[in-house]
């Protein structure tokens, strides 16, 4: 909104050409997102407490969950605020790009959100039914896709993607592209989730992806970085690096709140929404395997599931302690500040290979 409003006065106010620029909006939007946490985030907390929107535990969780119950959850509402306000104040409304993910994470998060209130307040465990979870997601994903594929940047790329460590690779996935988009966009939204399991671990790991994103989003839209680097040039992918500020800012922000020991969960209201609206930027900028690199341990989370399940139904045996990942090394007694720290290590070592890879060609 500044920047439509604001930088057409340049030609009046010189200072006004500020907003030209991608960075200084895109650490304006970082610092706004963490403002908007640290003052809505205590308002917040104390209204889900007082409404009693509150964790419960799992029958099967970990033993030291137990002192988890009670802590507020659906803090995830925190997180969509400070991504969007941030969002609609200093990046370009007619970007595409940014519409689209704008549409992704509040869609994603209504999900989320819809999902908690069945949960939690009205004390179904199941929460959504699945049929309609899957429904909600396979028709924003497909509409997403849909506007990719009928309304390109690039009509020679439309279908493509882009492989890490070789130049000038894009595979033409043809009538596969919109369902590998659904794939994508789906699976990472449901990784994170999985991920949300102990304090500050999935939201830690998550802003060390989302930086990376920054860097990925701004070479993709710079013509000369794209040239020098070797890399597709989109012009409109510039503009998503005040989304991913954005999203940097905001999990910087609630990660305050939730860092152990804490005092607020995200739920699927956050956990959703983060998950799709990264796998957004990674289909809109054609980087949708360097998205598994950065997101290794989420991967790792959603794959741990699908082969403890799998094992289970074809042999009666488990190959982890307990699914998700962490909770298997939780059975191992790894302190949870030990564990939740090294995954953010290793996922900021995975940033940095992610970035690495613009290079390493």
């Amino acid at each position: 909104m500044f920047y439509n409003l604001l930088y057409p006065l340049r030609e009046y106010v010189s200072i006004f050409n500020l907003f030209k620029y991608i960075t200084f909006r895109t650490s304006s939007a970082t610092i706004t997102s963490l403002l908007i946490c640290f003052v809505f985030g205590p308002i917040l907390i104390r209204w889900l407490r007082k409404r009693r929107i509150l964790n419960g535990i799992r029958e099967d969780a970990p033993e030291r969950h137990a002192g988890k119950k009670g802590t507020p959850t659906m803090g995830g509402i925190m997180i969509l605020v400070a991504v969007v306000v941030p969002t609609l104040l200093w990046a370009d409304l007619t970007n595409r790009y940014v519409l689209i993910c704008l549409v992704s994470i509040c869609w994603l998060g209504a999900k989320g959100l819809i999902d908690d209130y069945i949960r939690i307040v009205k004390h179904k465990y199941a929460g959504l039914v699945g049929r309609y979870k899957i429904a909600g997601q396979a028709l924003l994903v497909l509409s997403i896709g849909t506007v990719l594929v009928a309304f390109p940047e690039d009509p020679l790329m439309a279908t493509r993607i882009t492989v890490p460590f070789f130049k000038n690779v894009y595979p033409d996935l043809g009538l596969l592209y919109i369902p590998v988009v659904i794939i994508v966009i789906t699976g990472a939204s449901n990784a994170v989730n999985l991920a949300d399991g102990l304090d500050g671990l999935a939201i830690g790991m998550f802003v060390s992806a989302a930086a990376a994103f920054a860097g990925l989003t701004y070479f993709t839209g710079h013509a000369t970085f794209s040239s020098y680097l070797n890399i597709l040039h989109l012009s409109h992918a510039g503009e998503l690096t005040i989304f991913c500020g954005s999203l940097v800012g905001a999990s910087l922000g609630f990660l305050w709140f939730n860092a152990h020991p804490a005092q607020v969960f995200m739920g699927d209201t956050g956990s959703l929404a983060l998950g799709g609206a990264l796998a957004t930027i990674a289909v809109l900028i054609k980087q949708e395997i360097l998205l598994a690199i950065v997101g290794g341990i989420f991967v790792l989370e959603a794959l741990s599931v699908i082969i403890q399940v799998l094992s289970y139904r074809l042999t009666g045996k488990k190959v982890f302690k307990m699914a998700p990942l962490h909770h298997h090394f939780e059975l191992m007694n790894w302190p949870e500040s030990r564990l939740v720290t090294r995954f953010w290590i290793v996922s900021a070592l995975l940033a940095l290979l992610t970035l690495s890879t613009l290079k390493l060609r």
